[in-house]
């Protein structure tokens, strides 16, 4: 595996939530949304943030064999630290999944531990939020009707 596989996603994905701070912060300093909001747009991004990572930000789809293993002087991709060699790789979109296929017959999946449960919660707190926004705004109308 690649050090990029191993180390690029969790810090692609900090360096995101580190750039990210600086308009949320200016949105909620100017506009001064509701918790709610703020709430919906941190899970938002926390569930964009974990697809990519899973993902590896779209070397999934463009090279899925150089997340699994490294290529030899042969032009082979080998297990590190074992004899087998990689007789395929499978992608899944959602969630994001790229498992790989090895010739001793077992597979191993190379997404981050992180990245499902942070999609999941950060889809979850992101639906739940809207759906209060929506819920209030709907209360807001029937009040002035």
């Amino acid at each position: 595996m690649e050090l990029f596989a191993l180390f690029g996603p969790p810090a692609i994905t900090l360096l995101l939530f580190v750039i990210a701070v600086f308009p949320y912060a200016l949105w909620v300093t100017r506009k001064k949304p509701t918790r709610t909001a703020r709430l919906a747009a941190v899970g938002s991004a926390a569930a964009l943030a974990a697809y990519g990572a899973g993902t590896f930000y779209g070397l999934a789809y463009t090279h899925p064999v150089d997340l699994c293993a490294a290529k030899t002087a042969s032009g082979d991709y080998m297990d590190v630290g074992r004899d087998y060699s990689l007789t395929s790789a499978t992608i899944h979109h959602f969630p994001p999944s790229v498992t790989c296929h090895w010739s001793s017959g077992h597979s191993t999946n190379d997404v981050s531990f992180w990245s499902t449960p942070l999609l999941y919660t950060g889809l979850a707190c992101a639906t739940v939020c809207f759906t209060l926004i929506l819920i209030n705004r709907s209360h807001r109308r029937s009040a002035h009707c």
